[in-house]
């Protein structure tokens, strides 16, 4: 499939969150995650090509009207991957960190070995390692 002449590679994904002070720790604990930026409303961490910015829910309306702010926990909508040269360890490291698996490490048919983990706000991280 042709790439449109506009596309370019994603910068920046924002989350909804909550409670900035839990998602920001969660970012930086088990993820050991350094921030990027922050100011009373945001952190955002540098994921290399791609940076989360996470946001308070409050200020999201101004940044999405007309449309409106989803509820937290009315189920997954998307799911982030992460691709890793070895599922096993770092689901290992996630654990120690106090990081509960929702599934994996898992062989997939399609030659992937992955595993999810949620996030406070009940956003989904895939951990893929390519076979």
């Amino acid at each position: 499939m042709k790439k449109a002449g506009w596309a370019s590679p994603i910068t920046e994904i924002t989350l909804f969150v909550e409670d900035l002070q839990r998602s920001k720790a969660f970012y930086q604990g088990p993820l050991q995650l350094a921030i990027h930026y922050e100011d009373a409303d945001c952190a955002v961490f540098d994921f290399g090509n791609t940076c989360i910015n996470l946001l308070h829910q409050n200020n999201a309306p101004e940044l999405i009207e007309p449309a409106q702010v989803g509820r937290s926990g009315e189920g997954t909508r998307f799911l982030f991957t992460i691709q890793v040269p070895d599922v096993d360890r770092v689901c290992t490291e996630l654990e120690e960190q106090g990081v509960k698996l929702l599934n994996g490490p898992i062989t997939r048919p399609w030659g992937r070995r992955t595993a999810c983990f949620a996030d406070p706000d009940g956003y989904v991280w895939e951990i893929a390692q390519l076979l």
